[in-house]
């Protein structure tokens, strides 16, 4: 089960996970094959470390690391979803924190 933000709990879905990931990629030049094995990874992770109740700012946390390294467009793209950005001044923001790590 996944714990959501909100307090509701929902049952952890794989293609709920891939689909999230394949939309922060739309038109980007990432591999179908990378995006699974991101998947995977997560999938691995999240199973190794909790045993029934899964945050899902944990499965947040993880996309978000795993796109850092794929496509940083991608990764802004979840970010202003995941993290909730409400003004431009939040991209720009992420966006320089991006350009720093690098």
């Amino acid at each position: 089960m996944v714990l959501k933000r909100d307090g509701r709990r929902e049952e952890f879905s794989r293609e709920k996970l891939l689909n999230g990931i394949r939309k922060a990629c739309q038109k980007r030049p990432v591999s179908p094959k990378s995006l699974e094995d991101l998947v995977d990874h997560i999938v691995a992770v999240v199973t190794a470390k909790f045993e029934t109740e899964i945050p899902g700012e944990e499965i947040g946390k993880l996309v978000m690391d795993g796109l850092r390294g794929l496509d940083d467009v991608a990764y802004v793209r979840y970010a202003s979803v995941y993290r909730r950005f409400e003004e431009a001044t939040d991209f720009v923001q992420e966006v320089k924190k991006l350009e720093a790590t690098k």
